[in-house]
């Protein structure tokens, strides 16, 4: 079969045959009496398998080794094939992730879209300095999923706050890109995704917190049931109790439900639930001394009587700081 056949059925250009002949690829086994190339069907093979190595990922070099040399193993030259090609995958979503991120400011200008560019390398500096002027600096110019991403990822607590700061003046939906990241199965990117959810203003970031107070991750439920109770919504009232019982943050719990508790209504409602905590056999002992010492914040005649009872009960540890929370409440009438 002459060239021009060879070239339409293989769908490989005369071109191409032509350079893997002068590599040493594939040679043609005769010639015809007026000297034109001419290809046996195992010539033909030959040139299917070098173009489905080449769909592989493979270099000519490497196909020339792969054909020609009877001890060659596929199995490490395709790992790194597999390496290579998710190396590619990674650095081409990250460019088309930057090139998204660039569009989505519709810059007006070069001048604009270098700005924008210039920030988004900025916040992924390896500086601390560099990322945090690069938040503070942002504004508008840089796409709130960008911000996100880099509040999720930032371990210095300045640079985070820093973001918060960007994304609290920010427009767009960071609030659900936040909410989306605490199904991480990071912990960290969780904590990070709830505490930048707390430092964010307005209803919708509180309505995330409010749906994290049903977490499977007590981290995430403590930390949005601190930042609800700081914002006065009692119904975090529970999650804060859970806090005390477990002993998780148990101090700043019981301070978040002592300010919960400023009123009188409130206050009961707070004093009544501890009561019932209390009172339930499955709590246990060093849970019934904390749920105690809780108390001493919680104004009003629900949480006296609680400690008034507690003054006699028979863990003496209990008893004792009922009745030293009983005399200082004497002490301040």
């Amino acid at each position: 079969m002459l060239i021009g056949e060879v070239a339409r059925r293989s769908g490989v250009s005369a071109r191409m045959l032509r350079h893997y002949e002068s590599l040493g690829l594939v040679r043609p086994s005769g010639r015809t009496g007026s000297g034109y190339r001419e290809y046996s069907g195992a010539d033909i093979r030959r040139i299917l398998h070098i173009e489905s190595l080449r769909s592989l990922g493979l270099s000519l070099r490497e196909i020339g080794r792969a054909l020609d040399d009877p001890g060659f193993t596929p199995s490490a030259l395709v790992g790194d094939l597999i390496r290579q090609t998710r190396a590619r995958i990674a650095a081409e979503t990250e460019l088309l992730t930057r090139l998204r991120r660039l569009d989505a400011t519709d810059p007006a200008g070069w001048e604009d879209a270098l700005r924008v560019v210039a920030l988004l390398q900025a916040l992924g500096s390896a500086s601390a300095d560099a990322r945090q002027r690069a938040a503070l600096s942002s504004g508008d110019a840089v796409p709130v999923e960008a911000l996100v991403e880099a509040v999720l990822s930032e371990p210095e607590p300045n640079v985070a706050g820093a973001l918060s700061w960007a994304l609290a003046r920010s427009e767009g939906s960071a609030a659900e890109l936040l909410a989306e990241a605490l199904g991480s199965p990071e912990a960290t990117v969780r904590e990070r995704a709830v505490g930048t959810l707390a430092e964010l203003p307005g209803e919708g970031p509180a309505g995330r917190l409010r749906e994290a107070l049903g977490h499977p991750d007590a981290v995430v439920r403590g930390r949005a049931a601190l930042a609800l109770g700081a914002r006065g919504e009692d119904g975090a009232v529970p999650a804060l109790l859970d806090m005390v019982v477990s002993g998780h943050r148990d101090t700043d719990a019981a301070d978040t439900l002592g300010v919960l508790a400023s009123d009188g209504a409130t206050a009961d409602r707070v004093a009544g639930a501890m009561t019932a905590r209390l009172a339930d056999t499955a709590t246990r002992a060093a849970a019934r001394g904390r749920l105690t010492q809780a108390l001493a914040d919680i104004p009003g005649p629900v949480a006296t009587r609680a400690l008034t009872e507690l003054s006699q009960d028979d863990d003496r540890a209990v008893a004792l700081t009922a009745t030293y929370l009983l005399r200082l409440r004497e002490g301040t009438r």
